[in-house]
């Protein structure tokens, strides 16, 4: 799990399920599990300061992300930013797009915020609320230019397998979400859930793999210091890019 994804952990989920018509409800699937983290004076302070300005209130009905950003751009929605350092540095790099970050832990958010302010970006906002509801909610079919899931929990445990968010009936809302030629792009640096991830992605008939298999990591993807530090000890890091058919 890469370094701004440990404090406070990623979004994760617990079993998910859908009802018998195939909608995904708020009391069956969740993209996380709610933990407590220990926020910094900065991040409580950044969070009461900048949530007001670059935060979206969760609200049951579509939101329309060019007048939220006051302008017509490709819409990239993250979901589990952690503490938020690679969401700033792709928003940074890609000012062209807007971004939306989805995390429910207050410390990432305020940690974000700190990021978003520190470096005077215009074109993020933040949701913290349950990702699952907020894609089925508030964001239009068709809609997105890409969603990122970017370490999610592994829970490594076998038994534990069905609370990973990377399950079916998230991908297939995901990329119903998502506009022809969208992309949804995961990263791991569990060898055992990228395959299960590449599993997942394939048989989502509305999603089409952009390589053979694994895709070279994008260069807007930065690497993390973790990440890097894991790589030097020989340890592996997998992305998975699928497109929108």
């Amino acid at each position: 799990m890469s370094e701004e994804q440990q404090t406070p952990p990623s979004d994760a989920s617990d079993a998910q399920s859908s009802t018998p018509g195939g909608r995904l409800t708020s009391q069956s699937i969740r993209s996380f599990v709610l933990r407590q983290g220990r926020m910094s004076e900065a991040q409580h302070r950044f969070l009461e300061e900048m949530m007001p300005r670059v935060g979206l209130e969760y609200r049951p009905e579509p939101v329309d992300l060019d007048a939220v950003f006051g302008r017509k751009a490709p819409h990239i929605v993250e979901i589990g930013f952690g503490m938020g350092q690679a969401t700033a540095e792709i928003a940074r790099v890609r000012p062209g797009d807007d971004f939306v970050g989805i995390e429910v832990h207050a410390p990432g958010v305020g940690g974000l915020c700190k990021l978003i302010d520190e470096g005077g970006l215009t074109n993020l906002r933040i949701v913290q609320h349950d990702a699952v509801e907020v894609l089925r909610d508030m964001i239009p079919e068709g809609s997105l230019a890409g969603v990122h899931i970017y370490f999610p929990d592994p829970w490594p445990k076998k038994r534990h397998h069905k609370r990973r968010l990377v399950q079916g009936p998230f991908v297939k809302l995901i990329a119903s979400r998502l506009v022809p030629g969208g992309y949804l792009h995961c990263a791991t640096d569990w060898e055992e859930y990228a395959h299960q991830m590449l599993e997942v992605l394939s048989a989502e008939p509305l999603l089409a793999n952009t390589a053979d298999g694994f895709a070279p990591k994008p260069d807007y993807r930065p690497l993390t210091k973790f990440e890097n530090r894991g790589l030097k000890l020989g340890h592996g890091v997998w992305d998975v890019v699928f497109k929108r058919v």
